[in-house]
């Protein structure tokens, strides 16, 4: 409850309700999703791009930015939020390629705040507590156990994330293809070529003490892979 009294305290100061009248007063009453004209300005919403959080809203680069807030109606408010039958509406993403290639940066470039992401890497950092790329082989059965459950969830759709992320090397197209299907998921193809993976792992700090290791990695998946 505390979260929500500090954003309904800033949603009803005279900052908030300034800073809204001056974007109507701007750009109008139409909203900037659909087009749809919103007759009455107490219906404008102020949607923020980058969803309010208790950390957050005192910032006021993301609470009071006006290339951070759009103006929309209602129904399009309650799509982007999932709600009053939205939250049905699912999508998985199969995202697949060489090691390096950048799968975790598209994720978080593209998910929201809700959503569900099933990564290896992850897994084991938050059963180990050990850092990135740090993995003993004995959690191996506990990690891939997690892994499962968390795949099941998607499948049946359970719970209530909003869209999901599976993220993985994916090599094999047999294999792939297959658990896309099951998943009913959209494939989502990171491409960067060998040499690319390996400018990348000469860069990477995090890995400085594992570059030949890494190497094999990379070379495995390319070696595997069949588009």
């Amino acid at each position: 409850m505390a979260k929500f009294a500090v954003l309904q305290t800033f949603y009803a100061s005279s900052s908030w309700r300034n800073f809204r009248l001056g974007l109507i007063a701007e750009r109008g009453n139409r909203c900037e999703r659909c087009a749809h004209i919103i007759a009455k300005p107490i219906d404008i919403i102020g949607h923020h791009k980058i969803e309010l959080t208790p950390e957050n809203v005192q910032d006021h680069t993301i609470s009071l930015n006006p290339e951070r807030v759009e103006l929309v109606c209602s129904d399009c408010h309650n799509q982007e939020h999932r709600r009053f039958g939205y939250q049905s509406k699912k999508s998985v993403y199969l995202v697949y390629g060489p090691p390096l290639a950048g799968k975790k940066t598209l994720v978080r470039q593209q998910m929201r705040r809700g959503d569900i992401i099933v990564d290896m890497d992850r897994l084991y950092e938050a059963v180990s507590g050990l850092p990135a790329y740090d993995k003993p082989d004995g959690l191996f059965g506990n990690v891939i156990g997690l892994h499962s459950l968390l795949i099941d969830n998607i499948r049946t759709r359970l719970g209530k994330w909003g869209n999901a992320w599976v993220i993985g090397g994916y090599a094999e197209r047999f294999k792939r293809d297959r658990l896309a299907d099951d998943l009913g998921a959209e494939l989502v193809f990171c491409e960067a070529s060998r040499d690319e993976c390996l400018n990348r792992l000469a860069t990477d700090e995090q890995l400085r003490h594992r570059q030949d290791e890494w190497v094999k990695y990379i070379d495995k998946w390319f070696e595997q892979y069949r588009g």
